[in-house]
């Protein structure tokens, strides 16, 4: 049974403190280490941010510009300035975290209510791991509109920033897959004319950072970073407005953005007669060490809580995935491809592994007929699923979200009553509000005809895997597909992201390449039918307990798998949602270490840059006995797969475990 407490109390002025004179108010973290003030004493708010004396954010400004219409007369106003009244509270709690990092998290914090004019307020919330902020309304009506949102990050330093620049093309930054690498620079070379996408990472001094990103964004548009033209390090958040005009692709029948209104967001719901209209939280995660950053469960508390109520029914686990091998099957008697022999074949590698699913991904229908049951000729849909359920496997199917948008309740519908378990769903390509009300409405369709949903060409979870845990995985990320046409650099990559997309939620990276190449750096060719990883297979294991992915894919071919069954054996027997997560190391863009628990079993994964890398672990944590451990053999460096396996006692002395280039490592204790 979950276990609540709860305790929703009026604080003293250790927690807020002002005067009607300064109209300053502070609040201070459950910890007392970071302080967030606001000043409320001119025409627009500024908050600023210290923890442990150092100085995070400088005075930085923040407000709302709205319109609204009222018996025929059209009101423009801005969102700020006094205070009418202030509110401390406390929460101190434990919530159920299904299918997380963590099945319970402990949810403390201060907060801080103030209540502005024009029937709108902000909420300010202290964490030890952060600080949070957001609008709120009382009196908007159905169809009023916002028309900006106003937020500054303010450094008092041109601090070195990770900052993932949107991969949109440039007539048109805000339509992109949200699938970019990271430039490491300082933020005063922050591109002048083109946007950044959250969550982005800033190093302070003394080994400190935050991350910018946001929570619960809902019927509201995504937050992008620009750089501030108008002061020094600073940068601003940025939205997609409203499309004025759209078109869809010949190939995939996307719908995509061409022109903007100038209407940021439209009010759904009328909040004078309901509760509150909360816009999405402003989230800084900040921490002390960057192990504490991959650790962080901000934003995932800062997230609407469970809307599909009970979860009993959703089953994480893994995938036998088509797609980045190509339909390549080695040795069969059949031509292998988009026929039903080939996904028996998938089918059949799933049951006799204990894999749990297959994606039938893009090709199972014809995508360019815009209609999801246009079937490719020749496929037997409903037999396959038939018989995947008879061997215990179920089916996920791959759409295009504007496709399946159409006739979204009688696909659901359809499908589900086939046996069909879940949906990919692919190519949304934008977070505008129309595209954030978009993945709602699947969403909460897929929950009502119990489907797993998996979110592809999609912007980072920002607290949706918490309303919605069915939705299990989301992509967001520069993951392994690019191996099949980029000769750019993966590996920095994969020690650089747990540390910053994925503090914003789980991701889709689709691991489990059984082909490695090394170092990119000696030649690396793509290839889409052959594909191969970069680094080396170690690598590749050490991310199933690295990553945060409830659906964990097995990217390759099933006959590449069953010519060594010990490394299927030891991916299939690897958890995909877990009790407990540590971070044991870690530096970002250099190395990390992550130990996870499941149940009386701990699992221990590494993965490590261009730099080799030698950890030296203390077990005794753990209460095991005995370690099996999948690390780089000895010629690696010059057989990328070499790999060892074995099998060692838990001593009281710590276990030394060597990555090589590009390598990694998994241990599965018991």
């Amino acid at each position: 049974m979950k276990r609540i407490l709860t305790s929703l109390i009026c604080m003293a002025l250790a927690l807020s403190a002002w005067s009607a004179k300064s109209d300053v108010y502070k609040l201070a973290s459950p910890d007392g280490a970071t302080i967030v003030s606001v000043n409320a004493g001119g025409k627009t708010l500024t908050y600023s941010v210290q923890r442990n004396g150092q100085e995070v954010l400088g005075t930085s400004a923040m407000s709302m510009t709205l319109r609204t219409t009222r018996k025929n007369k059209i009101n423009e106003f801005q969102v700020g300035g006094t205070v009418k009244k202030a509110v401390t509270s406390s929460v101190n709690r434990q919530i159920d975290a299904p299918f997380y990092k963590f099945s319970t998290l402990q949810e403390k914090y201060n907060q801080l209510d103030l209540t502005l004019n024009d029937g709108f307020g902000i909420l300010f919330r202290a964490y030890d791991h952060g600080v949070a902020f957001r609008f709120y309304a009382t009196s908007l009506q159905k169809d009023d509109i916002v028309l900006d949102e106003l937020t500054e990050y303010n450094f008092g330093k041109d601090y070195e920033a990770f900052i993932p620049y949107g991969n949109g093309k440039e007539s048109n930054p805000y339509q992109l897959s949200f699938e970019s690498k990271y430039t490491r620079a300082p933020i005063s070379t922050f591109r002048d004319d083109w946007p950044a996408f959250s969550p982005l990472l800033v190093c302070l001094d003394g080994g400190m950072k935050v991350a910018i990103t946001e929570s619960d964004l809902e019927a509201y548009p995504g937050m992008f970073l620009r750089k501030n033209l108008q002061k020094a390090n600073s940068l601003v958040g940025a939205h997609a407005n409203i499309p004025s005009k759209t078109q869809k692709d010949s190939w995939h029948q996307q719908e995509m953005a061409i022109e903007y209104s100038d209407i940021m967001a439209i009010i759904r719901k009328d909040s004078s007669k309901k509760a509150p209209r909360n816009f999405p939280w402003r989230v800084l995660a900040i921490t002390d060490n960057d192990a504490q950053l991959a650790e962080t469960p901000l934003v995932y508390l800062l997230g609407e809580e469970n809307r599909i109520g009970d979860t009993s029914w959703i089953k994480p686990g893994k995938i036998a995935w088509d797609y980045w091998n190509n339909w390549a099957l080695e040795g069969v008697d059949f031509e292998s491809g988009l026929n039903n022999e080939t996904w028996k074949y998938y089918i059949d590698f799933a049951s006799k592994n204990g894999i749990e699913y297959v994606i039938f991904d893009e090709g199972w229908y014809q995508e360019r007929a815009g209609d999801i049951m246009a079937i490719t000729p020749g496929l037997d849909v409903e037999e396959l699923v038939k018989y995947a359920n008879e061997r215990n496997v179920g089916i996920i199917l791959w759409a295009i979200s504007y496709t399946l948008d159409k006739d979204l309740e009688g696909a659901c519908k359809y499908f589900s009553e086939m046996g069909v378990k879940g949906f990919k769903v692919d190519f949304i390509d934008r977070d505008d509000q129309e595209a954030v009300e978009l993945n709602y409405r699947v969403a909460e369709m897929m929950a009502k005809y119990h489907l797993l949903l998996a979110l592809h060409g999609m912007y980072k979870p920002a607290g949706f895997n918490r309303t919605f845990p069915h939705t299990l995985n989301y992509e967001g990320i520069w993951g392994l597909e690019n191996m099949k046409w980029s000769t750019e650099d993966i590996i920095e990559y994969d020690v650089t992201f747990p540390f910053i997309r994925m503090l914003a939620g789980p991701v889709d990276y689709t691991q489990g390449a059984m082909r490695s190449v090394g170092n990119t750096r000696r030649g690396f060719a793509p290839s889409f039918s052959y594909p191969a990883s970069q680094g080396t297979r170690s690598h590749q294991i050490g991310m199933y307990v690295v990553l945060d992915s409830p659906l964990a894919m097995l990217a390759d071919s099933p006959t590449a798998y069953e010519k060594e069954p010990e490394t299927t054996q030891f991916i299939a027997s690897i958890p995909t949602v877990w009790d407990e997560t540590r971070i044991l190391e870690g530096e970002v863009g250099k190395f990390i270490v992550t130990a996870r628990r499941s149940g009386d079993k701990w699992y221990i994964g590494g993965l490590t840059g261009w730099t080799p890398k030698d950890v030296s672990l203390d077990l005794g944590f753990t209460g095991c006995k005995k370690a099996t451990i999948y690390k780089d053999g000895i010629n690696v460096n010059k057989i990328p797969i070499d790999h060892k396996i074995e099998t060692v006692p838990v001593t009281s002395e710590p276990l030394s475990v060597r990555m090589a280039p590009g390598g990694g490592f998994a241990i599965i204790l018991e």
